[in-house]
């Protein structure tokens, strides 16, 4: 039998304190269709139109008085957004028509943690069950001075997130600048083909197109999913083959040092294999592109280059549009690379690798704080921490 502390009650929702109540939606923040507004009597406002995936137009008139809480109700479901201002609630969108005398606040990160996308039925695009989500049973605090407590906390949590998230985005565009003017050719600098500078410049296979299978565990495996917009190699996304299969594809066994370039749907990922990920072998989406030992070419300087405006640029002029865009091995043969010094090399890469070292630690704080709200939500929404 569940042990239930002092000041708590077991319910159908869980356990919560004795003077919560078990209430349904509707008679919480009972939801409404938005209304019907036509792009072609839109007429720009200042009122904001609220779509299923938040504000994305806005009407020089409203229907509904903020503050507001509105939900997807087809298309995108799940998200959930507060309206400070008056607003237009559009068609596909689901909106709080009364808060009954709660804090409005308070039931956006309501919503926000029930869920809605459990609510969703159709087999194509998702509808958002109202009446499902009229009948759902949560944990409610007795007073509006404990909603509010618990709104302000979440809210400010949410604030410091997205000023992080600002912060984040502040050092991307300054590292963009910088690359930009860094990587942007000088008087003295060579260019050359990428394939002049290299021992090797290959693909892979699919193990599956020779009659092999994947594995649950053995050498890796590195798709072009496995692989970041930024560079990194997601272990988590990395497959597996055996050790007769890895033999078998002997001209794709990756080394330490190898530059990893998308050539097939995603094009121009890049990515330096390292030690941690080896043994591994690739498939013919990645380019696998094997700088000579005697190269003028920094292995880290020509990471950040081939991620460069200039070369992304490049490839999206040149890639082969059919089922999916692709590129050849010979059109990464041919890239143009731009390059100084290799003292002078080395010195771009330390600064830009500094500044992604500075970007990743606000990345993983910012995880740290999104993972700390969470928690903040599931133990203030259901009483088992208390602010009042």
């Amino acid at each position: 039998m569940t042990n239930i502390h002092d000041g708590y009650k077991q319910t159908e929702v869980g356990t919560i304190p004795n003077d919560w109540e078990v209430k349904k939606i509707k008679d919480i923040a009972p939801l409404q269709r938005g209304f019907d507004l036509p792009n072609s009597e839109l007429i720009k406002g200042k009122y904001p139109v609220v779509y299923s995936n938040g504000i994305a137009n806005y009407h020089n008139v409203f229907q509904v008085t903020g503050p507001g809480v509105v939900t997807g109700r087809s298309g995108t479901i799940g998200s959930v957004h507060y309206i400070e201002e008056n607003f237009w609630p559009h068609n596909t969108s689901l909106w709080v028509t009364g808060f009954k005398k709660n804090n409005p606040l308070f039931i956006y990160y309501l919503y926000l943690y029930i869920d809605l996308k459990r609510f969703g039925s159709g087999s194509g695009v998702p509808t958002l069950n109202r009446n499902d989500v009229h009948d759902f049973r949560i944990a409610f605090p007795p007073t509006k001075a404990e909603q509010t407590a618990i709104a302000t906390a979440l809210n400010d949590a949410d604030t410091l997130i997205s000023s992080l998230e600002k912060l984040i985005a502040k050092k991307r565009n300054i590292k963009q600048g910088a690359m930009q003017e860094l990587l942007k050719p000088k008087d003295g600098w060579e260019v050359k083909k990428l394939g002049e500078e290299c021992e090797i410049i290959t693909k892979g296979t699919t193990p599956t197109s020779v009659g092999r299978d994947f594995q649950s565990s053995g050498i890796n495996f590195i798709k072009i999913e496995s692989l970041t917009a930024n560079g990194k190699i997601i272990k988590d996304k990395v497959a597996y083959i055996d050790t007769y299969t890895n033999n078998l594809f002997k001209r794709s066994q990756l080394k330490s040092g190898d530059a990893l370039f998308s050539i097939a749907g995603a094009l121009g990922r890049v990515a330096i294999v390292s030690d941690e990920i080896l043994p591994a072998n690739t498939n013919q989406a990645l380019a696998i592109i094997r700088l000579k030992k005697e190269s003028d070419i920094d292995l880290k300087y020509l990471f950040f280059y081939l991620n460069s405006n200039k070369i992304q640029t490049h490839i999206l002029a040149i890639n082969v549009q059919g089922a999916q865009a692709n590129l050849s091995l010979q059109n990464i043969t041919d890239l143009p690379i731009g390059y100084p010094l290799k003292t002078e090399q080395i010195c771009i890469a330390q600064i830009l690798s500094d500044m992604d070292a500075e970007i990743e630690i606000l990345e993983k704080k910012l995880e740290k704080y999104k993972k700390i709200k969470q928690g903040m939500m599931q133990n203030l929404l259901t009483g088992r921490i208390r602010l009042v």
